[in-house]
């Protein structure tokens, strides 16, 4: 496989389903959603059935900690080898140009493989490929058990780039009439449409280094954030975070016993431009369970005189002013309990995101027992449906400003852990493409 070690790039070899499996069964959406909601993991398990699938290939993060994670861990395993041997999997190799469309949206992505030894995901990192939340260090050993002895990785890693002139991945769908077509089919559940065309040409191959490298050109990197002196950054997660974060770690833990060509050393990611008009930011919302005590004591105790918190009875008008009262100098998010709708300003914030004030409070709130456990949702269906239950509290945040997302984790460091969200659930990116991790 080719690298360019410069920008961290390699082109991957790649493997697809053969012709004549079910491209709708075989592709589910990314293990980290629906983690609330066992019933859609359900439908997709029913929907499946045996027929070759990616759900044989992952772990749903709602069955981690449950009884039969070791049993589907093992089961993983095999069914990488069984695919390999039964040639229901193909190699291909070159770059992929990715098309995806949702409701009345089509965005677009580049298929490749990421040098893990030019990723760090820890703060304050100034590496080529860097995080852009925290990283919860203690999600990465049960992922890490999945990627232990496996032949392939199954990525839903979305990586972005910041090209506002549009030179990498954009020319390449002016082209894409003359690529051929490797997949192009409807997902499950009307979660839209998924079509991938090989980039099989050198020329175009290196137009597209020619334009990464001009990117991670430091001259080109600090005149577009308006800075003197600083480490480019070429690459930021968007999805994915802990997955790219897991290979990283395994990577580490083989190195010394492997040569540096070793397959493991890369990850395969899709690489989205942050100006796609396709791609869009969406608030990652909260969910907390077992709580023990009154929230709005809570958040006086917290944050004293800078909270005003008021109740509100209707949830869109909650919804309408969250989004709207986002200055620097205040924060507002949304409460949804059993008995009411509340909204919650604080002012003078010490963090830069209404984010990173919430979980600041929650991870304290969380220390001193006053809940049980979290979880992270997306849409504000989910939030409002399990917030109304009794014994949990949903947390409704507004969406960032994604123009203002490279320079914030360039200067500012890594955001609050689940900041946002590329789209909503059913907009994840949906597993397709195989890549070997293990050698020969």
């Amino acid at each position: 496989m080719r690298t360019y070690p410069h920008i961290g790039v390699q082109i991957p070899q790649i493997y697809l389903p053969t012709p004549g499996v079910d491209l709708q069964k075989w592709s589910v959406i990314a293990c980290d959603q629906y983690t609330s909601q066992p019933k859609y993991w359900q439908r997709v398990e029913a929907f499946v059935e045996n027929s070759p699938s990616t759900l044989h290939l992952i772990l749903p993060e709602v069955y981690l900690s449950t009884p039969e994670e070791e049993q589907r861990i093992l089961s993983i395993r095999q069914t990488m080898r069984r695919y390999l041997q039964q040639g229901i999997l193909i190699p291909h190799e070159g770059l992929v140009l990715v098309e995806r469309r949702t409701d009345h949206k089509i965005r677009h992505g580049l298929i490749l493989a990421l040098d893990l030894e030019s990723y760090d995901f820890h703060p304050n990192a100034k590496s080529l490929i860097r995080a852009s939340e925290q990283t919860i260090l203690e999600r990465i050993p049960p992922r890490l058990k999945i990627r232990q002895n496996a032949l392939l990785e199954v990525p839903h890693v979305l990586v972005l780039i910041d090209d506002p002139g549009l030179s990498v991945i954009e020319p390449l769908i002016q082209q894409k009439h003359r690529f051929k077509t490797l997949y192009d089919f409807e997902l499950m559940f009307q979660a839209g449409h998924l079509r991938g065309y090989a980039i099989n040409s050198f020329e175009i191959e290196n137009q597209v280094i020619q334009a990464l490298t001009n990117l991670a050109s430091p001259e080109v990197f600090r005149q577009k954030y308006g800075l003197t002196d600083d480490e480019v950054m070429l690459f930021a997660t968007g999805d994915g975070n802990h997955s790219l974060a897991t290979a990283k770690a395994f990577w580490d833990s083989i190195k010394n016993e492997v040569t540096d060509t070793h397959p493991a050393r890369y990850a395969l990611v899709e690489i989205e431009n942050i100006h796609d008009p396709g791609l869009t930011f969406n608030p990652i919302h909260r969910i907390i369970f077992g709580v023990r005590d009154n929230i709005q004591t809570a958040l006086e105790n917290y944050f004293g005189e800078q909270l005003v918190f008021n109740p509100c009875l209707d949830k869109q008008l909650m919804m309408n002013i969250v989004n709207e009262m986002q200055s620097k100098d205040g924060h507002t998010f949304g409460v949804v309990t059993d008995y009411c709708y509340g909204i919650a300003t604080i002012s003078k914030p010490t963090a830069n995101l209404p984010v990173g004030t919430l979980q600041n409070f929650l991870d304290r709130w969380k220390i001193m027992d006053g809940y049980q456990e979290i979880d992270y949702v997306h849409g504000s269906e989910v939030v409002d449906e399990v917030g109304r239950q009794p014994g949990n509290i949903g947390f409704y945040l507004p969406a960032m400003n994604k123009f203002e997302f490279f320079k914030t984790v360039i200067i500012d460091g890594i955001l609050p852990r689940k900041s946002f969200s590329m789209g909503e659930s059913d907009e994840k990116r949906f597993y397709m493409e195989c890549r070997k991790i293990a050698e020969d």
